[in-house]
């Protein structure tokens, strides 16, 4: 496989075939986003792709069972080429079980439920989305482009055509000043949208972007450790969800938690408050050691 620029994907994707069908982000504009600086945003030429993946060899055919589309939106594909797309999957691999692909809600928005059903008939089956946050104040600072409502209305609208979803948010990006009011509003969302993942991460300083630069000019002020560990407690507490796999282990966090919620929202919230009360007791990761 043939790729271009660094090639982003979920944790959960590292034994999947990872298949370029874009490049760069549609939206692109995120304050907080360093994964795809310096590469502008187009399509790949979908006979690129079909030569990528008739080129894999028997072998390697057989081994693919998961599929991951990127780079940061593969349904700003044309709707005709991702079902070529996903019929070829089937063609070429021959024991394919799972097709996923990064979504936003702007592209969610432009797609029809006729259309977003027609591709979730072809196979498209995971769709992960950055809900970021909660708050509106906070989706507006960074840049997202969407309303929490917007992003709600998109979830439901994928989930109605048959998509999961994995949805993630990020811990810190309001900075200390609203990170209570994000945490909680961040909670209340993800209630709204009800996805079967939820995936946190924490903000981590990427050179080249507008984040970046507002704190080094002194206009955003970074949450310390604890602070995002109650941000994370807060999430929980107001997240009320009908099933879902809940994860904070990505490496950008300092405390890696997981569960399954509602199950095991009120042990998780127990041992956060625990760590919180006896923080000298955390065992926090180091900065040095998180990555993106």
């Amino acid at each position: 496989m043939r790729y271009y620029g660094h090639v982003i994907r979920p944790p959960s994707e590292a034994y999947s075939l990872i298949v370029q069908v874009m490049y760069g982000c549609s939206h692109g504009k995120c304050s907080f986003c360093g994964s795809y600086l310096g590469k502008p945003f187009r399509i790949r030429p979908f006979e690129e792709v079909v030569e990528d993946l008739k080129s894999l060899s028997p072998g390697e055919k057989n081994r693919v069972r998961r599929v991951f589309l990127c780079d940061g939106d593969a349904l700003a594909l044309p709707v005709r080429r991702m079902v070529e797309l996903l019929d070829l999957l089937k063609v070429e691999l021959p024991h394919l079980e799972r097709v996923s692909a990064y979504a936003n809600a702007h592209s969610l928005l432009r797609r029809s439920p006729d259309e977003l059903a027609e591709i979730r008939a072809h196979g498209l089956s995971l769709l992960y989305l950055g809900l970021e946050s909660g708050d509106e104040t906070t989706l507006a600072a960074i840049g997202k482009g969407v309303t929490v409502a917007q992003q709600v209305e998109t979830c439901r609208k994928a989930k109605a055509a048959g998509f999961a979803l994995s949805i993630t948010a990020i811990l810190g990006l309001a900075g200390r000043e609203r990170s209570l009011e994000h945490a909680q509003a961040t909670g209340r969302a993800l209630s709204a949208i009800d996805p079967e993942y939820i995936g946190i991460l924490s903000l981590m300083l990427e050179p080249g972007t507008r984040i970046t630069a507002q704190v080094e000019r002194g206009e955003f002020h970074l949450a310390d450790p604890l602070t995002l560990v109650r941000e994370l407690r807060e999430i929980i507490a107001n997240t009320d969800v009908t099933h879902a796999i809940f994860r904070s282990n990505h490496a950008s966090n300092y405390l890696s938690v997981g569960g399954t919620l509602p199950e095991n929202k009120e042990a998780l919230v127990r041992a956060l408050d625990l760590i919180l009360e006896r923080p000298e007791r955390a065992r926090l990761k180091p900065e040095a050691w998180r990555a993106l």
